[in-house]
């Protein structure tokens, strides 16, 4: 019998491996920005772990992107992509995930709500320094296109979330 470390270890190692894949689905735009499902996906980490596994899930993804592996979005990867235009969403999603690991019940809906919007701040800010440009103008860029889609991404995962913890509960 698997030990609950062990257990922990290797949801973390699956859903770094489907925020890895899941951020492949990405459409360029003219922005920079592309539009992509990576806040689904790190969303649906923090709905399905515990503050602490999340944070870590989300620490693995990161730095093994950091070094240059392409899991980010469009199959980037390196210091360049977190330092770059987008990094700010990268790092975003510790706050996300995070929020959207504490809460019960739907209330974890709105914290998932409130990191989404923290991950475009955080997003706005990095592409506002690193482009030059005003706040406005980043947050015309980077964020207001897409926080709606990624609000409605936060729900869904929360959904997806539940129906998988119903699932599991039911096997076990």
């Amino acid at each position: 019998m698997m030990s609950a470390r062990i257990k922990n270890l290797v949801k973390v190692a699956i859903l770094v491996a489907v925020l890895a894949a899941g951020s492949q689905i990405s459409i360029p735009t003219p922005f920079l920005v592309p539009i992509t499902l990576q806040i689904l996906f790190v969303a649906l980490v923090g709905f399905l772990l515990k503050t602490p596994s999340a944070l870590a899930t989300i620490f693995t993804y990161v730095s093994i992107g950091a070094v240059g592996l392409p899991v980010f979005a469009s199959f980037n990867g390196g210091l360049g992509t977190l330092f770059g235009y987008t990094g700010g969403f990268v790092f975003g999603f510790f706050p996300l995930v995070a929020l959207c690991s504490i809460g019960k019940g739907k209330v974890k809906i709105l914290f998932g709500i409130l990191g989404t919007i923290l991950c475009h701040v955080m997003g706005v800010l990095q592409y506002m320094l690193v482009a030059n440009a005003s706040f406005i103008a980043s947050l015309i860029t980077t964020s207001l296109p897409y926080i709606l889609k990624d609000i409605i991404l936060v729900v869904i995962a929360y959904f997806v979330s539940a129906l998988i913890l119903k699932r599991i509960k039911k096997e076990s």
